[in-house]
């Protein structure tokens, strides 16, 4: 009983879709729960296509040219590291999702709002009015994946702000080996992690049906809705849109006897 407890998920083999820091610190966090991580990448960050875009607001970003700027995800961090981005001190933050501000924060940069309730795009506009004092327009740079849903940016158009929506890098699915494609499939994965709608994507393309006995783990509630969408089973959605809720929705699966012996 004791093992349960510090130890729920011993034995459990858990598909880790993400690498970089962000994969090893949810396999270390794994590990202290007993399991046995397989990190296996299957989503990669390439340029934008329009790096003359991304260059020309990047420079009126140090300009002072906007009033806000909006980062959904730590990966767009990278890409403002990688162009040594300045913010000007004038210009406000606002990020998505608790991940997305610890990464802005250990780049150097300053966060205002991080939304309290629902960690998404929708989230953010829910709380717009109240943390910008219904200042209309503000000027708005919202920074994205190319294939990110442009809601963030409808939605601050449609309250009428001056909105720019900049591609900042594009997602590249990435092959797993035959081997983890292989235990997948046999079913000797405990659980796979959902992390994004690319990876749900990923998942879906590579690994085909999942098998009942493995548990398919979303982030959060959208990731779950984009999972289902392309036909992929979800059995554990994380309450918030954090690897530490991810992981704790997975203990809680475990402590319920959810997921059969291998």
């Amino acid at each position: 009983m004791t093992n349960q407890l510090t130890k729920p998920l011993a034995g459990w083999r858990v598909l880790v879709p993400r690498g970089g820091p962000w994969g090893d610190q949810v396999a270390a966090n794994l590990r202290a729960k007993g399991a046995h991580p397989i990190v296996a990448p299957m989503i990669n960050f390439a340029a934008t296509d329009d790096a003359p875009a991304l260059n020309a607001a990047l420079t009126r970003l140090a300009a002072g040219d906007f009033d806000w700027m909006t980062i959904t995800s730590a990966t767009t961090v990278d890409v403002l590291s990688s162009h040594r981005a300045v913010v000007a001190p004038g210009t406000r933050i606002a990020a998505v999702g608790e991940t997305t501000a610890a990464a802005l924060v250990a780049a150097g940069y300053h966060v205002d709002i991080v939304p309290s309730e629902d960690n998404s795009a929708r989230g953010l506009l829910e709380e717009w009015e109240t943390a910008t004092a219904g200042v209309i327009p503000l000027r708005v740079l919202t920074l994205r994946s190319e294939i990110a849903k442009p809601l963030l940016s409808e939605g601050l158009r449609r309250v009428g702000h001056d909105v720019e929506s900049v591609v900042a890098y594009r997602t590249i699915g990435v092959p797993v080996s035959d081997q983890v494609v292989a235990d997948v499939k046999a079913g000797l994965v405990h659980a796979v992690l959902v992390t994004s709608g690319s990876v749900a994507r990923q998942v879906r393309e590579q690994f085909g049906d999942i098998p009942e006995r493995t548990l398919v783990a979303c982030i959060g509630p959208q990731t779950a809705k984009d999972a289902r969408a392309l036909g992929l089973r979800v059995d554990v959605v994380a309450s918030e849109r954090s690897a530490e809720s991810l992981i704790e929705a997975l203990v809680d699966a475990a402590l319920a006897g959810t997921a059969p012996a291998l």
